[in-house]
């Protein structure tokens, strides 16, 4: 049995790019990355965009909410993360989700794990939110998985055409496993801190896990040798360069 797991490239490529990016998600696929993860975020005037805090402070140095801001006013920004990289990166922008399904669609082997961030749908609306999220990602829809903390927003897209889904846990407790159980998604996601310290009291079920955030080999194949089938990574292209995971990478496309 095949017990190397399989690397989600978390935000794109954090280690070395700003997260989040066309550019960190194209690095992350020119690496060997078979698996994406970003997440959504939407603009005052609707439009969603790749955004993890609903604050822009940490990634661009300038206050805001991304609700409260516009998708003009937001192409103006730079996105470097400026404490991590300083002046380097000082071209990069907030991508909208349509220009990120356009890069997707030249890499057609890549799957893309779409989380659905708690802050705008509280702000401006679930259902109206996933609607025009899911019609953006229309093209490349079967190689999508939504997934999101909120269980309702996971809910309502499955039941607007989502053909995969995925929940993140917050709590590992008997409640969340109820829920677990009751949504029964095709991933389930979970910061590596909170799962017991024997991986072998992962909850069974119908479900995939998906852990995060694992950016050494060795972790990440005792993991997979206890049932985990996906890591999630900030250094994807730098563990794609140990010798037991490299056989998994997605190269070519």
């Amino acid at each position: 049995m095949d017990q190397r797991p399989r690397l989600i490239a978390h935000r794109g490529y954090p280690r070395r790019y700003p997260e989040n990016t066309l550019e960190g998600i194209e690095a992350a696929l020119k690496a060997g990355a078979c698996f994406v993860e970003f997440d959504v975020q939407v603009t005052a005037d609707g439009v969603p965009v790749l955004l993890h805090d609903a604050s822009l402070l940490r990634t661009s140095g300038k206050r805001g909410r991304i609700f409260n801001t516009n998708l003009e006013k937001l192409e103006g920004l730079c996105v470097n993360e400026p404490k991590r990289f300083g002046k380097r990166f000082r071209n990069v922008t907030v991508p909208t989700l349509t220009a990120t399904v356009e890069l997707l669609r030249h890499y057609p082997s890549a799957t893309a794990f779409v989380e659905l961030k708690e802050e705008s749908m509280e702000q401006l609306g679930r259902e109206k939110i996933i609607k025009n999220i899911l019609e953006i990602l229309a093209p490349i829809l079967e190689r999508c998985v939504i997934i999101s903390y909120d269980t309702l927003a996971i809910r309502c897209a499955r039941a607007m055409g989502a053909q995969r889904i995925g929940w993140v846990i917050k709590k590992w407790d008997a409640e969340s496993l109820t829920t677990a159980t009751e949504l029964v998604p095709d991933f389930l996601f979970c910061n590596v801190t909170k799962i017991p310290k024997d991986p072998k009291s992962l909850w069974r079920g119908p479900w995939q896990w998906a852990l995060y955030d694992i950016t050494r080999p060795k972790q990440a194949l005792e993991l997979a040798a206890h049932g985990v089938g996906f890591i999630e990574t900030m250094a994807i292209g730098d563990m794609l360069k140990d010798p037991s995971l490299r056989s998994g990478a997605c190269l070519g496309h």
